[in-house]
């Protein structure tokens, strides 16, 4: 009830939700795309920098450690080694056999044909590496590394190439000191301080996610309260409050509305009572002058000019009659004092009762009823035969009003699953389509330069509201206004 009272129906509830949701949704990506994307963006290129950094400096750390061991080595064998090749091979032989790292990584000598003559791996013997540290310390007499995967077990190994001169030959290469040791441990920390790093990176987004989405969470659920109650201003449901849950700028916001919105329905009440009584005080000099206007019109001693002048006064009255009795039911609608006769009545007999009312004042202008009825018994539905007929003849009138230039009304009824519907369309200009959705607003006229007060559809729309029904207002194919008022076919909470 509420809602029908508010001006709010549970498809424009939908679709108002909708624009709030979305509405959030623009909230979350403006901070997704201001905040987080931009911190994981930061995040990523630290993770990555420092991991580079973390792999350059193992691999650093454990390229220096074996090139200072292999120079040395190198520089020990060259100088205590006899200038044959069976010296070579004998000081290599018992370098090897008294090398102590032989668990962490292997040491080779080779002859300066790139073959291995001794290796604390027996195995290794007699074996050619072919890699580049190796042909580089032979050919250049520089001492070069090799970083690559073993033919043989497909390990990640650094392998450091030292060469072997005579010490009084001139620095002639006799051979190649080799150390090679595998980096599968160092891969592996590597991976793990990577792995950690990039943890740590993933739980900072997290938690900044998890810290952001609470601030949203905390502005964007007021911001969506506020917005309900808002929209329920705007509909006509002046007066209600918010209620208050924080003091900073939200709830500067929420008192701001909460002042406007009981200052806008004091406004309201006070227009209400000024236009109640302004027509409660005109309905009794208007009733005189209808009855005094309707006693001199039967006079038998009038002229024609002087009986055309009453004849304008009575209907000039009678006009004005109608639109304080419009004013009037709006003002009972808006204060509550507005109420229904319901029973079980046949929609169609209401609407042919009003049509024949009403068709003999559109012949009086000229104005062709066409009336199609439903060819099937329609279904009764609840609701008060005198309103409905005051929402019929408030229709036609409009029409009449509206489209008097097409000369042609025509009234038709149809019947669905949850409708029973009663359309009356005129043949006059339409209303202009920015104008469509406000036209049932009280006193409001748009474009037309027709007299009245603009009140009419908008008591039509709050009767049928009142009826659980709906009037929808269209621009008909070919031209005029089609007004179609829907009255539900089962009993509705509203009634």
């Amino acid at each position: 009830m509420d809602d029908i009272l508010d001006g709010n129906p549970s498809d424009m509830a939908e679709d108002e939700e909708g624009k709030i949701l979305k509405g959030l949704r623009g909230i979350t990506l403006r901070w997704v795309l201001n905040a987080i994307l931009p911190l994981a963006v930061i995040i990523v290129v630290l993770v990555c920098t420092i991991s580079i950094v973390i792999y350059n400096y193992y691999n650093t750390t454990v390229l220096t450690n074996m090139e200072y061991r292999a120079k040395a080595a190198a520089d020990f064998v060259s100088r205590y080694m006899s200038e044959t090749s069976a010296g070579y091979y004998d000081t290599a032989y018992g370098y090897t056999e008294s090398f102590q790292d032989a668990n962490s990584m292997e040491l080779q000598f080779l002859n300066s044909t790139g073959r291995v003559v001794v290796s604390s791996y027996a195995i290794r013997a007699g074996l050619a590496p072919d890699t580049k540290d190796v042909a580089d310390a032979l050919s250049t007499g520089e001492m070069s590394h090799w970083r690559g995967y073993s033919k043989g077990t497909g390990e990640h190994i650094l392998a450091v190439s030292a060469p072997v001169t005579y010490a009084n030959a001139n620095g002639q290469v006799l051979g190649v000191m080799r150390y090679v040791t595998s980096l599968k441990l160092v891969d592996r920390e590597i991976t793990k301080a990577i792995a950690l790093l990039s943890l740590a990176g993933v739980f900072v987004v997290v938690l900044m996610i998890f810290v952001g989405m609470f601030f949203i969470r905390s502005v964007v659920d007021p911001i969506r309260e506020i917005t309900k109650i808002t929209r329920r201003i705007a509909a006509g449901s002046y007066g209600i409050q918010i209620t208050k849950s924080y003091q900073d700028e939200i709830g500067v916001m929420v008192d701001t509305i909460n002042e406007m919105s009981s200052k806008v329905s004091q406004t309201e009440k006070m227009q209400t009572e000024f236009i109640s009584s302004v027509s409660h005080e005109l309905r009794t000099p208007l009733t005189a002058i209808t009855g005094w206007g309707e006693t001199l019109s039967y006079g038998e001693n009038l002229d024609g000019e002087t009986r055309r002048g009453i004849s304008i006064i009575l209907k000039e009255a009678r006009r004005l009659t109608k639109m304080v009795e419009e004013l009037l039911e709006f003002t009972r609608m808006q204060d509550g004092r507005f109420t229904l006769n319901v029973e079980k009545i046949d929609v169609g007999v209401e609407l042919e009762d009003s049509i024949f009312t009403y068709r003999e004042l559109l012949k009086q202008d000229e104005i062709e009823l066409v009336y199609e009825p439903y060819e099937e018994e329609l279904p009764l539905v609840d609701g008060d035969p005198e309103r409905l007929k005051q929402v019929f003849l408030n229709l036609l009138d409009n029409a009449a009003k509206y489209g008097r230039d097409g000369k042609r009304i025509i009234v038709s009824m149809g019947l669905d699953s949850q409708w029973v519907s009663i359309s009356i369309r005129d043949f006059g200009p339409g209303v202009p389509e920015d104008e469509l959705d406000r036209v049932k607003m009280k006193f409001y006229k748009g474009q037309s330069r027709e007299r009245g007060s603009g009140i009419g559809l908008a008591v039509c729309d709050e009767i049928v509201k009142y009826h659980g029904g709906q009037l929808v207002l269209h621009n008909a194919e070919g031209g005029g206004l089609l007004a179609t008022v829907k009255l539900p076919l089962n009993s509705h909470e509203a009634l």
